[in-house]
């Protein structure tokens, strides 16, 4: 008996399985489906929180009170606030002068661990314990070798330099408490640059020296030459990654000085801490926070169009 095309069809046709089978198979479906749990996390760690800083930004709101937009007057009352010029000069300076320092260090202890002598791999493994200890752990060290009182820096200036005036005052004198901070930056960052410039000196070419010394170039030639642009890329990522996280630096300066003395420590994350939370305006301190993130934005524009102009 023949068999009927419509039967033919029914027996030849896919089954559900078969066809979600084949839906999950495609790259595009699969691609969504493995990014979905990260864009998820994305969306409620960070997409949120931001978009919730911004509404709270446009409103009135104080704790335990019901905000009420006013759009853009809380951030009139930054631009105007004599504290918030203060803090905007404060991160500026704070950031420029710790990054410069932790680029300059960093390359130096790059070269120099980079050369072989028996130990580096010790050394390198010693250099990154500043940057692996808690902030907050080394920061409260830090503290008590800053206490007028009992200062390792004091007991040094008087047993070993034959100081007899009264001690500094670290974290009491507003010009030194921000020196100081700027120093216990650039000591915990130095060793971020050191390590990943390190890792881009492994990728120079030893062909290219060699060549390079035969036809006369010295050191310094060779350095300016060959090394520089060769590391070139992760140096403008490493010093990416360093502005970010300075400019927005909170836990080391808010429990060195917490700000002070007036307010000569102060940054956009303390001071927006401070206005939010300890002062109750929330909407206030939302807008404080928010500045960081235009300045942000456009340092993040400059390194990657140089980073695209570098790799065209």
């Amino acid at each position: 008996m023949a068999v009927q095309p419509q039967r033919l069809e029914e027996a030849y046709r896919p089954s559900a399985l078969t066809r979600l089978r084949s839906f999950l198979d495609r790259e595009a479906v699969f691609a969504w489906i493995i990014l979905t749990p990260a864009l998820l996390i994305l969306a409620l760690f960070i997409a949120y929180p931001f978009v919730l800083g911004i509404w709270l930004s446009l409103t009135d709101k104080r704790a335990s009170v019901p905000g009420n937009f006013i759009g853009i007057e809380n951030f009139i009352k930054d631009v105007q606030d004599t504290i918030f010029q203060k803090t905007v000069v404060n991160t500026f300076v704070y950031t420029a002068v710790a990054t410069v320092f932790k680029l300059i260090l960093g390359l130096a202890l790059a070269l120099l661990m980079n050369q072989p002598f028996r130990g580096k791999n010790l050394v390198r493994a010693f250099v990154l314990l500043p940057w692996i200890v808690p902030t907050v752990l080394s920061t409260v060290a830090w503290q008590w070798m800053f206490d007028p009182s009992y200062s390792v820096l004091n007991w040094t200036l008087k047993n070993w330099l034959g100081w007899s005036g009264a001690f500094p005052s670290w974290l009491g004198d507003p010009f030194l408490a921000l020196c100081c901070v700027i120093a216990v930056n650039i000591w915990r960052g130095v060793p971020f640059f050191a390590i990943s410039l390190l890792a881009g000196l492994q990728t120079v070419s030893l062909e290219l020296y060699e060549a390079s010394a035969i036809d006369g170039a010295n050191p310094a030639q060779r350095f300016w030459h060959i090394t520089l642009p060769t590391i070139r890329p992760v140096l403008t990522i490493v010093t990416l990654f360093s502005v970010v996280w300075t400019f927005a630096d909170f836990q080391l300066v808010y429990v060195l000085t917490r700000g002070g003395p007036l307010n000569s420590t102060q940054l956009f994350a303390t001071y927006a801490y401070d206005t939010a939370l300890r002062g109750g305006q929330i909407g206030l301190g939302a807008s404080i926070a928010l500045f960081m993130f235009p300045i942000l934005a456009v340092v993040v524009f400059i390194i990657q169009r140089s980073l695209r102009r570098e790799a065209h």
